[in-house]
């Protein structure tokens, strides 16, 4: 159980003040059985207003509103929690669920009724025959084979493409290019999944290396940064994480944010400036996870 200190800076830059609108801002994770907050802060320049909301999924939504233009923005989130992450081996499944295909309860069937649509088109159904070639296997439907399989084929096979643009490719790019970043990969598997009848979420966090704990070596990609991976909702085992970028199943590497049913409701930092396209001269990102 790692007491983890996050700290996640991001800095715009301009040539000359400009004034800002309002921004969103979604960096806080929320309380759970696991993970406990122990302290949070969020730092603002200029000087700002700020109210807290929850969205439509719960999440904690800061609205910040600024008073006086500036050269630079400069946002700061820190907190402190305690993770409790579930190791792949404790995942269990209901009975019922532990073989594809299975029918969701219908008692559930509304409340996740959207994450199971198919979101994003896929004429030739490209995204449906890279999917079946996991859930057709002879002899071996397991749910959480297939899952795992389909997760570890994408970071076994596709190329890691880190890319700060805002946006996330459709899942038949980066099905055809074989290459992407993380919030890319999660939306392929996301969209696989959901051609194969899983209810399937889209997860913004951040994602720690316990390796480096000891003074190790990395091995994982994508930190830094905020990071993305999906859940999939399975009877008996509830929301369950897969990160393909890693290879990873169960969430014992990775702080939940943020949950939502598209990545365009992610978003962790959203606002707009008043002034030319030429006053943007750039911005930085930093994020630091200490344990």
């Amino acid at each position: 159980m790692p007491t983890l200190t996050v700290t996640h800076t991001t800095t715009y830059r301009y040539a000359v003040p400009v004034r800002f609108g309002e921004h969103r801002m979604m960096m806080r994770p929320r309380d759970s059985h696991d993970l406990r907050l122990l302290e949070t802060a969020l730092i603002v320049r200029p000087i700002a207003t700020t109210r807290w909301i929850h969205d439509v999924f719960s999440n904690s939504v800061a609205i910040v509103r600024f008073s006086e233009p500036a050269a630079e923005l400069h946002v700061e989130s820190r907190f402190r929690a305690e993770h409790y992450p579930l190791a792949e081996g404790g995942i269990e499944l209901a009975a019922q669920a532990r073989q594809h295909p299975f029918s969701y309860d219908a008692e559930e069937v509304p409340d996740i009724g959207r994450t199971i649509e198919r979101h994003y088109p896929d004429p030739n159904h490209l995204v449906d025959a890279w999917a079946r070639r996991f859930a057709d296997q002879p002899g071996d439907r397991a749910t959480m084979r297939i899952l795992a399989a389909m997760t570890r084929a994408i970071q076994a096979e596709f190329t890691y493409n880190p890319r700060h643009e805002t946006g996330t490719q459709d899942p038949l790019t980066t099905l055809n290019t074989r290459a992407g970043t993380c919030r890319d990969y999660a939306l392929l598997m996301m969209e696989a999944a959901r051609s194969l009848g899983f209810a399937a979420r889209f997860v913004s966090g951040y994602l720690y290396d316990d390796s480096l704990l000891g003074g190790g070596v990395g091995s994982l990609v994508g930190g830094g940064a905020t990071h993305a991976w999906l859940q999939v909702y399975l009877p008996g085992a509830g929301w369950v994480s897969f990160d393909p970028t890693n290879g990873l199943i169960s969430d014992r590497n990775l702080i939940r944010v943020a949950v939502t049913r598209d990545p365009s409701q992610a978003v962790p930092l959203n606002g707009s400036f008043m002034g030319k396209p030429s006053d943007f001269i750039g911005m930085d990102v930093r994020v630091e996870i200490r344990a």
